[in-house]
């Protein structure tokens, strides 16, 4: 299996990440288990890798991911430029112990400055 399925239905899932993503690039900096956040950086690569890219067709797919247009802006004005010359590695994941509630290992995911 190329993904983890997070105990989520897959329509579920996919709309969990694309808004954990959209806020980690809003923000720059999202709390959140740590499973998931390895789902999330793997994601968030792949889009600032699209807006590394520039052309039309790479800012079609973000904002077909993507949930807000100035999230899609601010990629491929702001982060496009920030790792131009960085080959991948653009997230850190910093673990951060056990939730409260119910234990689970939490996470800062944020982006690499």
């Amino acid at each position: 299996m190329g993904y983890r399925r997070l105990g989520f239905r897959s329509d579920h899932r996919r709309s969990v990440l694309r808004n954990s993503v959209t806020s980690l690039l809003e923000h720059e900096k999202i709390t959140t288990t740590e499973t998931r956040a390895k789902e999330i950086s793997s994601i968030a690569d792949k889009m600032i890798t699209l807006a590394k890219k520039g052309d039309l067709h790479s800012r079609r797919q973000a904002n077909s991911y993507l949930l807000k247009d100035a999230v899609v802006y601010k990629l491929f004005s702001t982060y496009s430029e920030r790792y131009k010359e960085r080959n991948g590695g653009y997230t850190r994941i910093i673990k951060t112990g056990a939730r409260k509630g119910d234990g689970a290992p939490m996470a800062v995911i944020e982006l690499v400055d």
